[in-house]
Protein backbone atom coordinates (compact mmCIF):
# COMPACT_ATOMS: atom_id res chain seq x y z
CA UNK A 1 0.00 0.00 0.00
CA UNK A 2 1.60 3.29 -1.37
CA UNK A 3 1.05 5.44 1.59
CA UNK A 4 2.45 7.83 3.85
CA UNK A 5 0.13 7.19 7.34
CA UNK A 6 -0.30 10.33 9.63
CA UNK A 7 -1.52 9.91 12.98
CA UNK A 8 -4.90 11.59 13.80
CA UNK A 9 -4.42 14.00 16.02
CA UNK A 10 -4.95 13.91 19.06
CA UNK A 11 -6.91 16.21 21.62
CA UNK A 12 -7.93 15.68 25.55
CA UNK A 13 -10.56 13.12 26.23
CA UNK A 14 -13.16 14.88 27.30
CA UNK A 15 -14.13 14.34 31.27
CA UNK A 16 -17.82 12.41 32.10
CA UNK A 17 -19.96 14.26 34.90
CA UNK A 18 -21.26 11.24 36.05
CA UNK A 19 -23.98 13.78 37.22
CA UNK A 20 -27.43 12.25 38.32
CA UNK A 21 -29.35 11.28 35.28
CA UNK A 22 -26.66 10.89 32.78
CA UNK A 23 -26.25 7.31 31.17
CA UNK A 24 -22.38 7.48 32.37
CA UNK A 25 -23.49 7.38 35.66
CA UNK A 26 -26.07 4.25 35.37
CA UNK A 27 -23.52 2.93 33.03
CA UNK A 28 -20.94 3.21 36.23
CA UNK A 29 -23.57 1.80 38.88
CA UNK A 30 -23.99 -1.21 36.79
CA UNK A 31 -20.25 -1.49 36.62
CA UNK A 32 -20.02 -1.52 40.21
CA UNK A 33 -22.57 -3.72 41.46
CA UNK A 34 -21.41 -6.57 38.88
CA UNK A 35 -17.44 -6.11 39.41
CA UNK A 36 -17.98 -6.40 43.81
CA UNK A 37 -20.65 -9.33 43.57
CA UNK A 38 -17.86 -12.07 43.07
CA UNK A 39 -14.17 -12.34 43.64
CA UNK A 40 -11.84 -12.64 40.17
CA UNK A 41 -9.01 -14.87 39.55
CA UNK A 42 -5.89 -13.20 38.58
CA UNK A 43 -3.38 -15.16 36.93
CA UNK A 44 0.15 -14.06 35.35
CA UNK A 45 -0.27 -13.26 31.57
CA UNK A 46 3.26 -14.23 29.97
CA UNK A 47 3.60 -14.79 26.18
CA UNK A 48 0.17 -14.34 26.17
CA UNK A 49 -0.30 -17.26 28.42
CA UNK A 50 -2.13 -17.05 31.55
CA UNK A 51 -0.25 -18.62 34.46
CA UNK A 52 -1.58 -19.47 37.79
CA UNK A 53 1.11 -19.93 40.64
CA UNK A 54 -1.10 -21.31 43.48
CA UNK A 55 0.73 -18.42 45.40
CA UNK A 56 -2.14 -16.04 45.57
CA UNK A 57 -2.50 -12.54 47.60
CA UNK A 58 -6.18 -10.67 47.88
CA UNK A 59 -7.05 -7.93 46.18
CA UNK A 60 -9.15 -6.12 48.80
CA UNK A 61 -10.97 -3.14 48.90
CA UNK A 62 -9.80 0.09 50.86
CA UNK A 63 -13.28 0.81 51.98
CA UNK A 64 -14.39 -2.60 53.13
CA UNK A 65 -11.39 -4.25 53.82
CA UNK A 66 -13.20 -7.93 54.58
CA UNK A 67 -14.22 -7.57 50.88
CA UNK A 68 -12.18 -9.66 48.18
CA UNK A 69 -12.46 -8.29 44.79
CA UNK A 70 -9.79 -11.11 43.46
CA UNK A 71 -6.91 -13.99 43.83
CA UNK A 72 -3.99 -12.54 42.29
CA UNK A 73 -1.69 -15.31 41.44
CA UNK A 74 1.85 -14.03 42.53
CA UNK A 75 5.57 -14.63 39.94
CA UNK A 76 8.30 -15.89 41.50
CA UNK A 77 11.65 -15.99 40.46
CA UNK A 78 11.15 -18.84 37.45
CA UNK A 79 8.01 -16.91 36.30
CA UNK A 80 10.06 -13.87 36.10
CA UNK A 81 12.51 -15.60 33.93
CA UNK A 82 10.11 -16.69 31.77
CA UNK A 83 8.07 -13.58 31.52
CA UNK A 84 11.94 -12.33 30.41
CA UNK A 85 12.34 -15.12 27.58
CA UNK A 86 8.75 -13.87 26.50
CA UNK A 87 9.30 -10.42 26.25
CA UNK A 88 12.79 -11.31 24.24
CA UNK A 89 11.10 -13.74 21.79
CA UNK A 90 8.73 -10.90 20.84
CA UNK A 91 11.09 -8.33 20.58
CA UNK A 92 12.27 -9.76 17.68
CA UNK A 93 9.26 -9.07 15.57
CA UNK A 94 7.45 -6.01 17.49
CA UNK A 95 10.45 -4.18 17.21
CA UNK A 96 10.45 -4.46 13.36
CA UNK A 97 6.51 -3.25 13.02
CA UNK A 98 6.11 -0.12 11.55
CA UNK A 99 4.84 2.69 13.85
CA UNK A 100 1.60 2.42 11.94
CA UNK A 101 1.06 -0.44 12.71
CA UNK A 102 1.90 -0.32 16.61
CA UNK A 103 -0.39 2.62 16.44
CA UNK A 104 -3.67 0.63 15.13
CA UNK A 105 -3.21 -0.98 18.73
CA UNK A 106 -3.06 1.59 20.79
CA UNK A 107 -5.55 3.62 19.16
CA UNK A 108 -7.77 1.29 18.90
CA UNK A 109 -7.20 0.47 22.80
CA UNK A 110 -7.94 4.69 23.41
CA UNK A 111 -11.32 3.88 21.46
CA UNK A 112 -12.62 0.82 23.37
CA UNK A 113 -11.60 2.37 27.02
CA UNK A 114 -13.34 5.51 25.46
CA UNK A 115 -16.69 3.40 25.02
CA UNK A 116 -17.25 0.04 26.57
CA UNK A 117 -14.23 -0.30 28.70
CA UNK A 118 -14.26 2.74 30.49
CA UNK A 119 -17.15 2.00 32.89
CA UNK A 120 -15.47 -1.50 34.10
CA UNK A 121 -12.37 0.25 34.22
CA UNK A 122 -13.19 3.56 35.82
CA UNK A 123 -15.35 0.95 38.74
CA UNK A 124 -12.37 -1.22 39.19
CA UNK A 125 -10.19 1.15 39.94
CA UNK A 126 -13.09 2.72 42.26
CA UNK A 127 -13.63 -0.20 43.95
CA UNK A 128 -9.59 -1.50 44.40
CA UNK A 129 -7.87 1.94 44.70
CA UNK A 130 -10.77 3.89 46.42
CA UNK A 131 -11.39 6.63 44.00
CA UNK A 132 -14.25 8.53 43.70
CA UNK A 133 -16.45 8.33 40.55
CA UNK A 134 -14.62 12.28 39.73
CA UNK A 135 -11.06 10.73 40.39
CA UNK A 136 -11.41 7.27 38.72
CA UNK A 137 -12.69 9.12 34.86
CA UNK A 138 -9.85 11.92 35.27
CA UNK A 139 -7.16 9.38 35.76
CA UNK A 140 -8.44 5.65 34.54
CA UNK A 141 -10.28 7.15 31.58
CA UNK A 142 -9.48 10.31 30.79
CA UNK A 143 -5.34 10.41 31.00
CA UNK A 144 -4.81 6.92 30.00
CA UNK A 145 -6.68 7.22 26.55
CA UNK A 146 -4.46 10.99 26.50
CA UNK A 147 -1.87 8.68 26.58
CA UNK A 148 -2.32 6.34 23.91
CA UNK A 149 -3.62 8.74 21.56
CA UNK A 150 -0.68 12.06 22.56
CA UNK A 151 2.20 9.33 23.17
CA UNK A 152 1.33 7.98 19.60
CA UNK A 153 1.55 11.36 18.44
CA UNK A 154 4.81 12.20 19.87
CA UNK A 155 6.42 8.66 18.40
CA UNK A 156 5.48 10.26 14.94
CA UNK A 157 7.52 13.91 15.35
CA UNK A 158 10.42 11.66 16.57
CA UNK A 159 10.55 9.45 13.69
CA UNK A 160 10.31 13.17 11.54
CA UNK A 161 12.91 14.26 12.95
CA UNK A 162 15.90 13.92 10.52
CA UNK A 163 18.95 15.23 9.86
CA UNK A 164 20.00 17.31 6.53
CA UNK A 165 21.54 15.57 3.78
CA UNK A 166 24.60 17.19 1.52
CA UNK A 167 24.58 17.00 -2.40
CA UNK A 168 25.10 13.38 -3.59
CA UNK A 169 23.80 11.52 0.06
CA UNK A 170 20.74 10.75 2.00
CA UNK A 171 21.06 10.71 5.52
CA UNK A 172 18.91 9.31 8.28
CA UNK A 173 18.11 8.75 11.67
CA UNK A 174 16.94 5.26 12.39
CA UNK A 175 15.17 5.65 16.37
CA UNK A 176 15.81 1.79 16.98
CA UNK A 177 14.00 0.60 20.19
CA UNK A 178 16.06 -0.51 23.22
CA UNK A 179 18.21 -3.64 22.61
CA UNK A 180 16.63 -6.09 25.29
CA UNK A 181 13.65 -5.41 26.86
CA UNK A 182 11.92 -2.78 29.50
CA UNK A 183 10.94 -3.50 33.26
CA UNK A 184 8.01 -1.38 34.10
CA UNK A 185 7.12 -1.09 37.91
CA UNK A 186 3.79 0.94 38.58
CA UNK A 187 1.98 2.21 41.59
CA UNK A 188 -1.18 2.10 43.37
CA UNK A 189 -2.28 5.78 42.81
CA UNK A 190 -3.16 5.67 39.51
CA UNK A 191 -4.34 3.48 36.90
CA UNK A 192 -3.55 5.72 34.06
CA UNK A 193 0.42 5.15 35.19
CA UNK A 194 -0.18 1.56 35.10
CA UNK A 195 -0.94 1.59 31.73
CA UNK A 196 1.54 4.26 30.47
CA UNK A 197 4.94 2.91 31.92
CA UNK A 198 4.62 -0.52 29.87
CA UNK A 199 2.92 1.13 26.71
CA UNK A 200 5.01 4.23 26.41
CA UNK A 201 8.04 1.76 25.56
CA UNK A 202 5.91 -0.65 23.87
CA UNK A 203 4.54 2.50 21.44
CA UNK A 204 8.44 2.89 20.47
CA UNK A 205 8.62 -1.11 19.56
CA UNK A 206 10.47 -2.30 23.06
CA UNK A 207 9.05 -4.83 25.11
CA UNK A 208 7.96 -4.94 28.69
CA UNK A 209 7.99 -7.09 31.41
CA UNK A 210 5.18 -5.35 34.35
CA UNK A 211 4.91 -5.75 37.35
CA UNK A 212 1.84 -3.97 39.02
CA UNK A 213 1.74 -2.86 42.21
CA UNK A 214 -0.57 -5.53 44.65
CA UNK A 215 -3.29 -2.53 45.62
CA UNK A 216 -3.67 -2.15 41.64
CA UNK A 217 -3.56 -5.11 40.52
CA UNK A 218 -7.32 -5.62 39.61
CA UNK A 219 -7.84 -2.31 37.69
CA UNK A 220 -4.14 -3.11 36.18
CA UNK A 221 -5.99 -6.39 34.97
CA UNK A 222 -8.55 -5.05 32.85
CA UNK A 223 -5.99 -2.56 31.11
CA UNK A 224 -4.17 -5.49 30.50
CA UNK A 225 -7.49 -7.06 28.82
CA UNK A 226 -8.00 -4.01 26.92
CA UNK A 227 -4.60 -3.77 25.49
CA UNK A 228 -5.42 -7.87 24.77
CA UNK A 229 -8.95 -6.90 22.94
CA UNK A 230 -6.81 -4.03 21.03
CA UNK A 231 -4.62 -6.65 19.54
CA UNK A 232 -1.03 -6.36 21.42
CA UNK A 233 0.84 -9.55 20.05
CA UNK A 234 1.72 -12.07 23.26
CA UNK A 235 4.80 -11.22 24.92
CA UNK A 236 5.29 -7.75 23.78
CA UNK A 237 3.62 -6.41 27.90
CA UNK A 238 4.17 -9.44 30.28
CA UNK A 239 1.91 -8.95 33.18
CA UNK A 240 3.66 -10.33 36.17
CA UNK A 241 2.55 -8.98 39.94
CA UNK A 242 4.50 -10.34 43.08
CA UNK A 243 6.30 -9.16 45.68
CA UNK A 244 8.57 -6.81 44.62
CA UNK A 245 11.66 -7.40 45.93
CA UNK A 246 11.93 -10.66 44.87
CA UNK A 247 10.43 -9.66 40.74
CA UNK A 248 13.35 -6.98 41.00
CA UNK A 249 15.95 -9.28 42.07
CA UNK A 250 15.52 -11.68 38.89
CA UNK A 251 15.07 -8.68 36.65
CA UNK A 252 17.69 -6.66 37.45
CA UNK A 253 19.55 -10.10 37.21
CA UNK A 254 19.08 -10.56 33.73
CA UNK A 255 21.88 -9.26 30.54
CA UNK A 256 19.40 -8.03 28.52
CA UNK A 257 17.70 -5.41 30.51
CA UNK A 258 17.57 -2.22 28.75
CA UNK A 259 15.53 -0.18 31.08
CA UNK A 260 13.66 0.80 34.38
CA UNK A 261 9.82 2.94 33.72
CA UNK A 262 9.52 3.59 37.26
CA UNK A 263 6.73 5.31 39.91
CA UNK A 264 6.85 4.91 43.31
CA UNK A 265 8.90 5.68 46.19
CA UNK A 266 12.38 7.18 46.49
CA UNK A 267 13.71 4.84 48.04
CA UNK A 268 12.97 1.84 46.03
CA UNK A 269 13.81 4.05 42.77
CA UNK A 270 17.20 4.17 44.77
CA UNK A 271 17.47 0.54 45.39
CA UNK A 272 16.71 0.02 41.90
CA UNK A 273 19.62 2.19 40.62
CA UNK A 274 22.05 1.15 43.26
CA UNK A 275 21.14 -2.87 41.80
CA UNK A 276 21.33 -1.76 38.41
CA UNK A 277 24.85 -0.34 39.34
CA UNK A 278 26.37 -3.03 41.15
CA UNK A 279 25.00 -5.57 38.10
CA UNK A 280 26.30 -2.53 35.61
CA UNK A 281 29.30 -4.65 34.12
CA UNK A 282 26.77 -7.67 33.26
CA UNK A 283 24.67 -5.83 30.93
CA UNK A 284 24.74 -6.01 27.33
CA UNK A 285 24.07 -2.15 27.24
CA UNK A 286 23.71 0.43 29.72
CA UNK A 287 20.01 0.49 30.97
CA UNK A 288 17.83 3.68 30.97
CA UNK A 289 16.58 4.59 34.33
CA UNK A 290 13.23 6.41 34.02
CA UNK A 291 11.81 7.31 37.64
CA UNK A 292 8.93 9.53 39.41
CA UNK A 293 9.01 9.33 42.58
CA UNK A 294 8.20 11.02 46.31
CA UNK A 295 7.21 14.92 46.77
CA UNK A 296 6.33 17.21 49.52
CA UNK A 297 4.27 19.50 47.61
CA UNK A 298 3.54 22.69 48.80
CA UNK A 299 1.31 26.02 48.11
CA UNK A 300 3.19 29.38 49.12
CA UNK A 301 0.52 32.30 49.39
CA UNK A 302 1.33 36.24 48.93
CA UNK A 303 -0.79 38.87 50.86
CA UNK A 304 -2.29 39.80 47.67
CA UNK A 305 -3.49 36.37 46.89
CA UNK A 306 -7.35 35.65 46.09
CA UNK A 307 -8.26 34.18 49.62
CA UNK A 308 -11.23 31.87 48.49
CA UNK A 309 -9.60 30.59 45.03
CA UNK A 310 -6.27 29.57 47.53
CA UNK A 311 -8.80 28.25 49.87
CA UNK A 312 -10.89 25.70 47.24
CA UNK A 313 -6.98 24.94 45.53
CA UNK A 314 -5.93 23.99 49.66
CA UNK A 315 -9.08 22.22 49.76
CA UNK A 316 -8.82 19.97 46.60
CA UNK A 317 -5.40 20.08 46.79
CA UNK A 318 -4.82 18.03 49.61
CA UNK A 319 -7.45 16.09 50.21
CA UNK A 320 -9.35 14.72 46.96
CA UNK A 321 -8.09 11.17 46.58
CA UNK A 322 -6.80 10.91 50.10
CA UNK A 323 -3.99 13.39 49.58
CA UNK A 324 -2.36 9.86 47.69
CA UNK A 325 -1.48 11.84 44.53
CA UNK A 326 1.95 12.38 43.57
CA UNK A 327 1.47 15.97 43.49
CA UNK A 328 -0.77 16.42 46.74
CA UNK A 329 -0.14 19.28 48.71
CA UNK A 330 1.24 18.45 51.73
CA UNK A 331 2.34 21.50 52.93
CA UNK A 332 1.25 25.24 52.79
CA UNK A 333 2.74 28.59 53.80
CA UNK A 334 0.18 31.60 54.07
CA UNK A 335 1.11 35.44 55.74
CA UNK A 336 -0.42 36.19 59.36
CA UNK A 337 -2.51 38.72 57.29
CA UNK A 338 -4.87 36.35 55.74
CA UNK A 339 -4.45 33.34 57.48
CA UNK A 340 -7.62 33.77 59.60
CA UNK A 341 -9.92 34.58 56.70
CA UNK A 342 -8.40 31.52 54.83
CA UNK A 343 -8.58 29.57 58.21
CA UNK A 344 -12.30 30.28 58.30
CA UNK A 345 -13.23 29.45 54.82
CA UNK A 346 -10.97 26.41 54.51
CA UNK A 347 -12.61 25.19 58.13
CA UNK A 348 -15.98 25.78 56.50
CA UNK A 349 -15.02 23.39 53.35
CA UNK A 350 -13.73 20.45 55.80
CA UNK A 351 -16.38 20.57 57.41
CA UNK A 352 -18.76 19.59 54.88
CA UNK A 353 -16.79 16.78 53.40
CA UNK A 354 -18.11 13.58 53.19
CA UNK A 355 -15.68 10.55 53.71
CA UNK A 356 -16.84 6.94 52.98
CA UNK A 357 -17.33 4.24 49.80
CA UNK A 358 -16.70 5.50 47.00
CA UNK A 359 -19.73 3.95 45.40
CA UNK A 360 -21.89 6.37 47.30
CA UNK A 361 -21.51 9.24 45.28
CA UNK A 362 -22.11 11.91 47.84
CA UNK A 363 -19.01 11.10 48.96
CA UNK A 364 -15.71 13.80 48.21
CA UNK A 365 -13.03 11.05 49.81
CA UNK A 366 -12.67 7.75 50.18
CA UNK A 367 -9.83 5.21 52.42
CA UNK A 368 -6.20 5.36 52.28
CA UNK A 369 -4.62 2.29 50.17
CA UNK A 370 -4.04 -0.26 52.81
CA UNK A 371 -3.10 -1.08 56.12
CA UNK A 372 0.54 -0.13 55.85
CA UNK A 373 -0.39 3.52 54.79
CA UNK A 374 -3.33 4.18 57.32
CA UNK A 375 -0.46 3.07 60.24
CA UNK A 376 2.04 5.25 59.20
CA UNK A 377 -0.25 8.41 58.47
CA UNK A 378 -2.00 7.74 61.83
CA UNK A 379 1.10 7.67 63.50
CA UNK A 380 2.15 11.31 62.22
CA UNK A 381 -1.31 12.67 63.02
CA UNK A 382 -1.15 11.20 66.81
CA UNK A 383 2.49 12.66 66.79
CA UNK A 384 1.00 15.91 66.41
CA UNK A 385 -1.49 15.97 68.70
CA UNK A 386 0.90 15.31 71.55
CA UNK A 387 3.53 18.11 70.29
CA UNK A 388 3.38 21.79 71.59
CA UNK A 389 4.31 22.89 68.08
CA UNK A 390 1.39 21.59 66.50
CA UNK A 391 -1.89 22.77 66.73
CA UNK A 392 -4.62 19.91 65.13
CA UNK A 393 -7.37 22.72 63.14
CA UNK A 394 -9.71 19.75 62.04
CA UNK A 395 -10.21 16.39 61.40
CA UNK A 396 -7.53 13.56 62.86
CA UNK A 397 -9.94 11.05 63.33
CA UNK A 398 -8.68 7.72 62.08
CA UNK A 399 -10.80 4.23 62.15
CA UNK A 400 -10.09 0.74 60.44
CA UNK A 401 -13.00 -0.68 61.63
CA UNK A 402 -14.73 -1.65 57.79
CA UNK A 403 -11.69 0.78 55.81
CA UNK A 404 -8.98 2.39 56.19
CA UNK A 405 -10.43 5.40 56.96
CA UNK A 406 -8.25 8.99 57.71
CA UNK A 407 -10.80 12.39 58.08
CA UNK A 408 -8.90 15.15 56.03
CA UNK A 409 -6.44 16.41 58.15
CA UNK A 410 -5.71 20.18 58.83
CA UNK A 411 -1.93 20.84 61.19
CA UNK A 412 -0.94 24.02 61.63
CA UNK A 413 2.56 24.92 62.84
CA UNK A 414 4.81 27.62 64.61
CA UNK A 415 7.74 26.07 63.28
CA UNK A 416 8.39 25.97 59.47
CA UNK A 417 10.38 23.04 59.83
CA UNK A 418 8.29 21.10 61.91
CA UNK A 419 8.27 16.98 60.77
CA UNK A 420 5.07 16.73 58.91
CA UNK A 421 6.08 20.38 57.17
CA UNK A 422 9.03 18.52 55.84
CA UNK A 423 8.78 14.50 55.64
CA UNK A 424 6.77 12.95 53.00
CA UNK A 425 3.31 11.67 54.46
CA UNK A 426 1.40 10.47 51.41
CA UNK A 427 -2.35 11.04 53.06
CA UNK A 428 -5.14 13.43 53.66
CA UNK A 429 -2.97 15.51 55.84
CA UNK A 430 -2.08 19.27 55.46
CA UNK A 431 0.61 21.01 57.64
CA UNK A 432 0.66 25.10 57.45
CA UNK A 433 2.82 27.81 58.50
CA UNK A 434 1.55 31.14 58.82
CA UNK A 435 4.38 33.50 58.32
CA UNK A 436 5.23 37.00 58.85
CA UNK A 437 3.93 38.74 55.92
CA UNK A 438 6.94 40.90 56.21
CA UNK A 439 9.35 38.12 55.31
CA UNK A 440 7.77 36.93 51.55
CA UNK A 441 11.49 36.83 50.70
CA UNK A 442 13.07 34.51 53.00
CA UNK A 443 9.51 32.29 53.43
CA UNK A 444 10.35 31.77 49.70
CA UNK A 445 13.95 30.73 50.66
CA UNK A 446 11.82 28.48 53.39
CA UNK A 447 10.30 26.76 50.97
CA UNK A 448 13.07 25.96 48.71
CA UNK A 449 15.03 24.74 51.24
CA UNK A 450 12.51 23.00 53.19
CA UNK A 451 12.40 19.69 51.28
CA UNK A 452 14.56 17.20 49.22
CA UNK A 453 11.97 16.67 46.48
CA UNK A 454 11.10 18.84 43.49
CA UNK A 455 7.89 17.46 42.06
CA UNK A 456 5.08 20.37 42.22
CA UNK A 457 4.19 23.39 44.15
CA UNK A 458 1.76 26.30 43.64
CA UNK A 459 2.15 30.21 43.91
CA UNK A 460 -1.01 32.01 44.48
CA UNK A 461 -0.51 35.65 44.40
CA UNK A 462 -2.46 39.01 42.10
CA UNK A 463 0.42 40.81 42.73
CA UNK A 464 2.76 40.26 39.20
CA UNK A 465 6.03 40.86 40.73
CA UNK A 466 4.86 38.30 43.60
CA UNK A 467 4.76 36.18 40.98
CA UNK A 468 8.13 36.83 39.31
CA UNK A 469 9.74 36.77 42.61
CA UNK A 470 8.41 33.35 43.69
CA UNK A 471 9.25 31.71 39.48
CA UNK A 472 12.77 32.70 40.14
CA UNK A 473 13.20 31.55 43.93
CA UNK A 474 11.51 28.33 43.12
CA UNK A 475 12.41 27.30 39.15
CA UNK A 476 14.24 24.31 41.17
CA UNK A 477 12.01 23.42 43.73
CA UNK A 478 9.00 22.39 41.42
CA UNK A 479 9.29 20.46 38.26
CA UNK A 480 5.40 21.08 37.71
CA UNK A 481 4.75 24.63 39.28
CA UNK A 482 1.37 26.15 39.24
CA UNK A 483 -0.12 30.45 39.22
CA UNK A 484 -3.50 30.36 41.21
CA UNK A 485 -3.84 26.99 40.62
CA UNK A 486 -3.91 23.72 42.67
CA UNK A 487 -0.62 21.81 42.64
CA UNK A 488 -2.65 18.83 41.23
CA UNK A 489 -4.09 17.86 37.64
CA UNK A 490 -1.45 17.71 35.12
CA UNK A 491 -3.49 17.02 31.83
CA UNK A 492 -1.43 14.83 29.21
CA UNK A 493 -0.72 17.59 26.22
CA UNK A 494 -0.81 20.57 28.57
CA UNK A 495 1.39 20.01 31.58
CA UNK A 496 3.85 17.12 30.91
CA UNK A 497 4.48 15.54 34.50
CA UNK A 498 7.68 15.01 36.89
CA UNK A 499 10.47 16.13 38.95
CA UNK A 500 13.90 16.55 40.21
CA UNK A 501 16.15 16.41 42.53
CA UNK A 502 14.86 13.66 45.11
CA UNK A 503 11.54 13.41 42.99
CA UNK A 504 12.94 11.47 40.25
CA UNK A 505 14.43 11.98 36.85
CA UNK A 506 11.95 14.78 35.46
CA UNK A 507 11.81 12.64 32.28
CA UNK A 508 8.15 13.98 31.86
CA UNK A 509 5.49 11.94 31.59
CA UNK A 510 2.96 13.11 28.87
CA UNK A 511 5.31 14.51 26.93
CA UNK A 512 7.73 13.94 23.82
CA UNK A 513 10.62 14.11 26.23
CA UNK A 514 9.47 10.67 27.84
CA UNK A 515 9.17 8.99 24.91
CA UNK A 516 12.90 9.37 23.40
CA UNK A 517 14.13 7.52 26.62
CA UNK A 518 12.70 4.46 24.98
CA UNK A 519 14.48 4.78 21.50
CA UNK A 520 18.45 4.22 20.44
CA UNK A 521 19.29 6.13 17.34
CA UNK A 522 21.06 4.89 14.95
CA UNK A 523 22.71 7.35 11.95
CA UNK A 524 22.71 5.95 8.44
CA UNK A 525 24.71 7.86 6.04
CA UNK A 526 24.42 6.46 1.53
CA UNK A 527 26.01 7.68 -0.67
CA UNK A 528 24.75 7.61 -4.16
CA UNK A 529 28.22 7.58 -6.62
CA UNK A 530 30.90 6.65 -3.97
CA UNK A 531 34.44 8.09 -5.21
CA UNK A 532 36.86 5.91 -7.29
CA UNK A 533 40.01 7.54 -6.30
CA UNK A 534 41.70 7.91 -2.91
CA UNK A 535 43.35 11.25 -3.60
CA UNK A 536 42.29 15.11 -3.19
CA UNK A 537 42.47 17.86 -6.12
CA UNK A 538 45.27 19.72 -3.69
CA UNK A 539 47.52 16.62 -4.12
CA UNK A 540 48.08 17.85 -8.02
CA UNK A 541 51.36 20.15 -7.44
CA UNK A 542 53.91 19.69 -4.82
Amino acid sequence: MNTIPKIPVPVNEPVLSHAPGTPERAELKRALKDLSARPIEIPLVIGGKEVRTGKTTDAVMPHCHRHVLAKVHQAGPTEVRAAVAAAREAWRDWSAWSLERRAAVFLKAADLLAGRYRSVVNAATMLGQSKTAHQAEIDAACELIDFFRFNLHYAERIYAEQPLSAPGTWNALDHRPLEGFVYAITPFNFTSIGGNLPTSPAIMGNTVVWKPAGTAAFSNYFVLKLLQDAGLPPGVVNFVPGAAAQVSEAVLADRHLAGIHFTGSTEVFQSLWQGVARNLTGYAGYPRLVGETGGKDFIVAHASADVDALAVAIVRGAYEYQGQKCSAASRAYVPDSLWPTLRERVLGMLGEIRVGDPADFRNFMGAVIDRKAFEKIKGYIEAAKADTQATLLFGGACDDTDGYFIQPTLIETTDPAYRTMCEEIFGPVLSLYAYPERRWAETLRVVDETSPYALTGAIFAQDRQAVEDAQRALRYAAGNFYVNDKPTGAVVGQQPFGGARASGTNDKAGSILNLLRWVSPRAVKETFVPPKSYTYPFMAEQ
